[in-house]
């Protein structure tokens, strides 16, 4: 599928009005996205978990209106937020030729998260996704009775382009978004290793081993702050950066790696590239100009415990790092158990006010 490919040409403009409600997951990466050139696509490939509880509510009402201008009103839990128009609006002005029925309507955007406001957890990407996913059935509204090509397709086949240009629209708005439509796994970027794509996100296509089935994720609240650098400034900062290509080269060279690690089982080696990645986005953070360091002292000592436990318990817990100083502890299920109370009694206490969030790797976005 090409851009062309997402362009909407015919549409009901008769519709009055109407009301859609979706509900989007966040996702966590293992092979880490970090550069991206123009339009919002990746310098190197990346895998995620999609997650299963940690997700975005939106409902979206549309009303058919007059004038040129997009018109739109946003209300994060129950109250009016001017702060995030600016963003909306950019999203709209990026997607407006592959959606041209937004200058028809007024959008009332109502939206929540499953998790704490300010947490510390990036809702960019499953509240984008969530955007795009009530403009796509939209889209299916206005579209309903109109003979089109998709309209052709087997129900299969329909299925496969809502969910890819709902993946391919919510990459215009955060690029991390497009990972978050479906799961368990998802593949983001042009790669030798899988079916991939730098437009969408593509679920994982390869085997996976019944010992990632059910894998949990213990989100680590360490700082619930905002974050001293945005993530598009740090995506920036890959340009001239003096490591950049050895960077790029092994995101495929990892990736590549994982794949084999999924489909045969091998948990120790799943270990290593999974907290190598981490690391490694936190040291190009570190070796960019100007440099930054989003850690903080106590996710290197949650960290620290985190090995500490693994050698002494033959454990398979490991951690990974967003692009901040929250941990995300990984782990099978069948550890659930013992984690956790290693967790309560080792690592709450380097947790901002003790906060943690238990989640589970999920399947994708759902209607509602």
């Amino acid at each position: 599928m090409t851009e062309k490919g997402f362009i909407l040409t015919t549409y009901n403009s008769n519709i009055d009005r109407g009301s859609v409600k979706w509900s989007s997951p966040s996702n966590i990466a293992l092979v880490k996205y970090w550069g991206k050139k123009e339009h919002q696509i990746p310098e190197n490939p990346s895998l995620s978990f999609t997650l299963s509880d940690c997700k975005t509510i939106t409902e979206v009402t549309y009303t058919k209106k007059s004038g040129n201008d997009f018109s739109f009103d946003v209300f994060f839990e129950g109250e009016k937020n001017e702060a995030f128009k600016p963003k909306i609006q950019t999203f709209f002005e990026r997607i407006e030729l592959y959606m041209p029925f937004l200058r028809d309507y007024h959008f009332k955007i109502e939206t929540s998260n499953t998790f704490p406001h300010s947490s510390g957890i990036a809702s960019s990407a499953s509240g984008m996704s969530a955007i795009a996913l009530c403009l796509m059935s939209i889209e299916q509204e206005l579209t309903s009775d109109v003979i089109s090509t998709e309209r052709s397709m087997s129900d299969e086949k329909s299925q496969m382009y809502f969910n890819q240009k709902a993946s391919f629209l919510a990459r215009l708005g955060s690029g991390s978004a497009c990972r978050s439509i479906e799961g368990e796994l998802v593949v983001w970027g042009k790669n030798e290793s899988t079916e991939s794509s730098d437009l969408f996100g593509v679920r994982f296509d390869g085997e996976v081993h019944p010992n990632f089935k059910n894998y949990q994720d213990a989100i680590l609240l360490v700082d619930k702050g905002e974050k001293q650098v945005s993530s598009t400034v740090g995506h920036k900062l890959m340009y001239g950066h003096p490591f950049a290509k050895e960077r790029f080269a092994q995101a495929h060279q990892n990736l590549a790696e994982l794949t084999k690690v999924l489909a045969s089982g091998n948990m120790k080696g799943f270990i290593e590239i999974v907290e190598s990645e981490a690391l490694t986005l936190h040291a190009m953070m570190m070796t960019s100009m100007p440099y930054f360091i989003l850690m903080k002292p106590n996710t290197l000592e949650i960290i620290n415990k985190i090995w500490a436990y693994r050698a002494k318990n033959d454990s398979n817990i490991c951690f990974t790092l967003d692009a901040g100083a929250n941990v995300h502890v990984l782990f099978p299920k069948a550890e659930e158990i013992k984690v956790y109370e290693f967790i309560k009694r080792e690592l709450v206490a380097y947790c901002q006010n003790g906060h943690y969030i238990c989640d589970s790797v999920g399947k994708g976005a759902t209607p509602l």
